[in-house]
């Protein structure tokens, strides 16, 4: 007969509203109904494939039980309604419910006397998911107080574990009677009687008013932890800042999250004392999120492997086995930029990455590739970096004047709370495991660009500052985006006038491409047409949702191949690399002792460890466990029309296109030394109209006093407009 009146007594403090006390005693009087509907529905809701998935669940996960939402309503509504509305009521509730279900469905164990004893469960917590759409943070307000929301955002940072109480244990100053107050969740406080309860003997000194003191060592703890999510990008309206909120998150949920992560968050919505310099103020509260439960939006960026199912790994494999595969990946990438073909092979590789190694003495070899994009104005470069950007399952992408060394590697920020220093990863930590892409390389300041060499070899960041020595992890790779110092490509000038970064950094780099703005009337035509077509369709194509899947599909197989696939070399193609490397090698010594200088861009053993990570990244595309002679002729071909193109590039190349145009230089050097004796000067400009009235062309004559210049056999003075004939 238990509650059949259940209910029907009300009382109320209010007699103008004769309905005053209803919810409340409501959701007193009903708590033992709901805690029985609660156990209903764990032990025997029905999955659409006719077992008991909460029942089943709780038997696999004892310490946690995820609930949908939408399963709840289809079982009884109202219960749902009471959670939604009045979570922090009846969540406690529902773990209690669980507790007592699992306890129930676990079999009796013999205790130390031989007796049958119930086993002992600890807590169970309750995870709620939802499949309804998330609210902005900006409409959260005072209406959803104390009620559940749900909202969307990237994590920017995540502090320390915290012990939090949920029962403080109190002992009185003068009686040593010892008392248990609960604490409200979250980072809520206890509320501390004023006085004690103990009832004085004769003779015996009353207790005072506040008498308690905490007993910290006896009193109950869970793990807490506090992030701040702030508004996805894409949501935060034009011209706005973007807004963040603080999230509490506690026991089975703590570090799971690192920043830089998407989350979707069900929580909440409750408001906190923000600290005691603000007594005046004491309605004024600072609103917090508790969180009952969070979704990443990408798994990819937990530390955790990606799941895939057995048809998409069965897809990946037969895809792999096509003949055209490579083919097919690189007519993937950037499908909307036109030509650049070795430009996106070579990103395809990027994507993939090479295999990381680790030597028996603990020296790690870097898999990663790093790839320079060096050349004119409106090439695509940064149409290439964002490409990369959304399709690389972890990418950071900024640009070079506006990022500091602190904000590439770390920085120490100090708390303002506790007054400690703690670290927060810039670009280059965030993106472990993924890809940095850097715009502007060119624009950034050298002493910030030097805080990412040990990044880009060693695949660390060590950081000694304000008592703080650590070292990260950031194993990235890098793709740079730049501008030759004149803002255009120069073929009168030298590679070394052309490429202003220094040979620290661009050895770092495996591919160096020089991506140049040629006019020749048939390709300017073709990409024309490109372009009006991609213009012309792109209403059409924004509508269209394959894009989107044929993008998702290639994070996924790159996701798969870098999980799944640790190519090495094979003994014949090793013995190839050996030969063609030394062959490099014999042919730029050679150069470097004709023209007297060394090549800007070095080709070093960085160079052939580069050409090593190609070639593996080339077999991991097709899903081969071995790197064969195949796959290193294809990265030899990449390196040469890269790295090996920019190094052989600028003045030296033109002099050796004709033989004609060499012989017209030496005329021009000839008569620049008859028109100038040893220390005479002249200004530029007369001597180019003199040689000029001879016949010789002024192009001709500007490398020839280039060429001179090189050797040291004439100087330039006053800014370059007078010319100085040296010994």
């Amino acid at each position: 007969m238990s509650g059949y009146d259940e209910g029907r007594v009300s009382y109320s403090d209010h007699a103008q509203f004769p309905r005053g006390g209803d919810p409340d005693g409501a959701a007193n009087l009903t708590r033992h109904t709901a805690l029985r509907k609660f156990k209903e529905f764990i032990r025997g809701f029905l999955g659409p494939d006719g077992g008991f998935p909460y029942r089943e669940s709780l038997v696999h996960n004892p310490d946690h039980l995820t609930i949908a939402m939408e399963d709840l309503d289809g079982f009884d509504a109202e219960l749902s309604d009471k959670i939604r509305n009045l979570p922090a009521d009846y969540l406690p509730l529902f773990e209690t419910a669980a507790a007592e279900v699992l306890a129930s469905l676990r079999s009796k164990v013999a205790g130390e006397t031989g007796e049958m004893e119930e086993p002992i469960t600890g807590d169970v917590q309750i995870f709620l998911s939802s499949k309804e759409g998330s609210v902005s943070m900006r409409n959260v307000g005072a209406e959803n107080m104390s009620k559940l929301v749900k909202i969307a955002g990237i994590t920017i940072a995540a502090s320390r574990v915290k012990a939090k109480a949920t029962y403080v244990t109190l002992m009185c100053k003068n009686c040593k009677s010892v008392k248990t107050v609960p604490c409200r969740p979250g980072l809520g406080g206890a509320i501390v009687p004023r006085s004690c309860d103990h009832v004085p003997q004769p003779g015996e000194e009353p207790c005072p008013l506040d008498p308690w003191i905490v007993a910290p060592d006896k009193s109950k703890y869970v793990d807490l932890q506090t992030l701040k999510l702030q508004e996805n990008p894409e949501d935060v309206p034009t011209g706005e800042l973007p807004r963040n909120i603080l999230l509490s998150v506690d026991r089975h949920l703590v570090q799971t999250i690192v920043p830089g992560t998407r989350l979707t968050v069900m929580g909440i919505y409750s408001v906190f004392q923000a600290s005691a310099a603000q007594k005046g103020a004491v309605g004024v509260k600072q609103p917090y999120i508790r969180v009952v439960g969070m979704e990443q939006a990408r798994e990819t960026s937990s530390s955790g492997p990606s799941t895939f199912t057995a048809d998409e790994e069965l897809e990946f494999k037969e895809f792999a086995q096509r003949p055209d595969a490579y083919a097919k990946l690189c007519s993937m990438i950037a499908p909307s930029i036109y030509g650049h073909a070795d430009v996106k092979k070579a990103l395809a590789c990027l994507l993939f990455g090479g295999s990381k190694k680790r030597l028996p003495d603990g020296v790690r070899l870097r898999g990663d590739i790093h790839v320079l994009l060096l050349g004119d104005p409106s090439t695509a470069k940064s149409q290439f970096l964002k490409f990369v950007e959304k399709t690389a399952p972890v990418a950071v992408y900024t640009s070079g004047k506006g990022s500091s060394a602190a904000g590439l590697t770390a920085s120490v920020i100090r708390d303002s709370s506790s007054r400690e220093f703690y670290l927060e990863g810039g670009a280059m930590v965030l993106a472990d495991g993924g890809v940095v892409c850097i715009d502007e390389f060119d624009k950034m300041r050298p002493e910030d660009r030097v805080a990412i060499h040990e990044a880009m070899e060693q695949q660390t960041i060590s950081i000694a500052k304000a008592g703080i020595t650590t070292v990260l992890n950031s194993r990235t790779s890098v793709l740079a985006a730049a501008n030759p110092p004149s803002g255009r490509y120069d073929d009168l000038k030298t590679t070394e006038d052309n490429i202003d970064l220094q040979t620290t950094i661009l050895s770092r780099f495996d591919l160096i491409f020089i991506v140049k703005d040629i006019r020749m009337y048939d390709q300017d035509k073709r990409i024309a047409i490109h372009i009006i077509k991609v213009h012309a369709a792109g209403a059409v194509a924004s509508k269209n949702t394959d894009v989107g899947e044929g993008e998702n599909w290639l994070k996924r197989y790159i996701e798969y191949c870098r999980v799944s696939c640790q190519p090495r070399l094979s003994e014949k193609a090793a013995e190839m690399l050996q030969n063609k490397y030394v062959e490099i090698r014999q042919k730029m010594r050679q150069q470097a002792h004709e023209t007297g200088k060394s090549s800007a861009i070095p080709i070093t053993v960085r160079q052939l460890e580069a050409v090593i990570r190609l070639s593996e990244s080339l077999a991991k595309m097709r899903l081969t466990t071995v790197a064969t002679e195949e796959h290193v002729e294809e990265a030899f071909r990449l390196f040469n029309v890269s790295t090996m193109d920019a190094a052989r590039s600028g003045i030296n190349e033109h002099l050796n296109l004709t033989p004609e145009m060499a012989n017209e230089i030496k005329q021009a050097e000839t008569q620049i030394k008859r028109r100038m004796g040893i220390g005479s000067h002249i200004s530029e400009r007369r001597l180019i109209d003199d040689l000029n009235r001879m016949g010789l062309n002024e192009s001709i004559v500007r490398r020839a006093l280039l060429i001179m210049h090189r050797r040291d056999e004439v100087e330039y003075k006053r800014e370059r407009h007078v010319i100085v004939r040296k010994a």
